[in-house]
């Protein structure tokens, strides 16, 4: 589905967007700095810095006591896992939270371990961050063999021909992202998580970079599991994890004795990040609030969260489309990831590239003088890089284009990379 710009600008209002978000107000050497580093960590609305502020004042205190402000967090809790269970189109009890993504996955990859032996099999992949590769690998330790599919180079895409290939009735778990944080891939997830299934196989996914981009639905998926990181989704430093009922309550997780046994409670170990957590549910407010202003007959907050991300992407992949063009007009420019505009829907809207043999460093530091700011290295994406022969060269440059960046903003990123380019 197209549209024109001058839809897209009603169905996103980028001036409300940015008013929503203080930090964009930052300068650097009288210069509006431009925000590029998203998927290292999206920039944060006013309503969750409120939120944190009034949990703390209001509200601070550990969970099930039997007076004011411990009740007060158990109901914050509670609202911000209805609000997570919107998000992920889940019951609530299938909402677990943690101090981030990492640590969640090493938790589930540990109780997941205990079930497996010699032989059995986990299913990895080339395009992985590695907080969804490392975790797994680890069970090498218990005598799991690790399978690694590959990607095709010339547009780093996942070969699926080569994970099909791998998959055997020896797979025990599927673990891939939904996006590449690092070329902005999008993986057929569902198409992978029913082939995992057939093989008897469960299905991790990491929608940490998939999440600021686009409308998650573990039903529709049918996945097993589906881990993000709340920063990444204009939230606090805080993972938040999606388990199947029937995993969660069968899995036995490392967990304290006095911590209760039922779902998800087990799964939390040790006291909470409460402040966080309120922040947490102010993050998918606002996103539900972006798709009430895009579409007012969005009446429950799933149907508000599908409004929003009904505008970003479209929104986003204007912005991307803009990118690309003008990057390809710069000479020694190479970009890693789809560029043809009839597979956008392929990819979101991040992108690495290198300029010849300039070190990404240099770059990096080059736009950070002149307020622009983005990522230089492997960003975690470490079988990546070596896979494309980059690690040695000091990786890539990625820029990370959210719903509050514009389109003058990409221009003045060209501009400098053409500046750059013709020094």
């Amino acid at each position: 589905m197209s549209a024109t710009g001058l839809d897209l600008d009603r169905m996103l209002d980028i001036a409300w967007v940015r008013a929503q978000f203080p930090s964009l107000a930052t300068e650097v050497d009288g210069q509006t700095a431009v925000f590029l580093d998203g998927p290292a960590g999206a920039q944060t609305p006013a309503q969750v810095v409120a939120a944190i502020q009034n949990y703390l004042l209001h509200s601070n205190a550990n969970t099930h006591g039997a007076f004011l402000t411990s009740q007060r967090s158990d109901e914050m809790i509670a609202h911000t896992r209805a609000a997570m269970a919107d998000f992920f189109h889940c019951d609530s009890s299938e909402v677990v939270f943690g101090p981030n993504m990492t640590t969640l996955t090493f938790a589930v990859s540990r109780a997941i371990g205990r079930e497996l032996g010699p032989g059995d099999e986990i299913l990895l992949t080339i395009l992985d961050h590695d907080a969804n590769f490392s975790p797994w690998k680890a069970l090498e330790e218990k005598g799991v063999v690790i399978q690694v599919a590959d990607i095709h180079e010339e547009d780093c895409t996942l070969d699926l021909e080569d994970l099909k290939g791998k998959l055997s009735c020896r797979t025990k778990l599927v673990a891939l992202g939904y996006a590449s944080n690092a070329v902005g891939t999008i993986n057929p997830v569902r198409e992978i998580a029913r082939l995992a299934h057939a093989a008897g196989a469960m299905a991790f996914i990491d929608a940490v970079h998939y999440a600021p981009h686009g409308l998650t639905d573990v039903q529709e998926l049918d996945c097993d599991f589906l881990i993000c990181s709340a920063y990444k989704f204009f939230g606090p430093h805080m993972g938040v994890l999606y388990g199947r009922r029937e995993h969660l309550e069968r899995l036995r997780p490392y967990k304290v004795r006095p911590s209760a046994d039922q779902i998800p409670d087990r799964w939390e170990t040790g006291t909470q990040a409460h402040e966080l957590i309120a922040g947490i549910g102010a993050a998918v407010e606002y996103i539900a609030e972006v798709g009430r202003h895009s579409d007012p007959a969005a009446h429950t907050r799933r149907e508000a969260l599908a409004a929003a991300y009904g505008a970003t992407v479209a929104y986003e992949r204007r912005l991307i489309a803009r990118l690309i063009e003008g990057l390809q007009t710069i000479p020694s420019v190479r970009i890693y990831g789809i560029t043809d505009p009839k597979r956008f829907e392929e990819r979101c809207s991040t992108l690495s590239l290198r300029i010849g043999d300039h070190s990404p460093k240099t770059i990096a530091q080059f736009l950070a003088r002149r307020g622009i700011f983005t990522w230089d290295g492997n960003y975690y994406a470490l079988n990546l890089t070596e896979r494309l022969q980059v690690e040695q060269k000091g990786g890539m440059l990625r820029i990370g284009l959210v719903h509050y960046n514009t389109l003058e903003e990409v221009d003045r990123l060209l501009g400098a990379l053409r500046a750059f380019a013709s020094q």
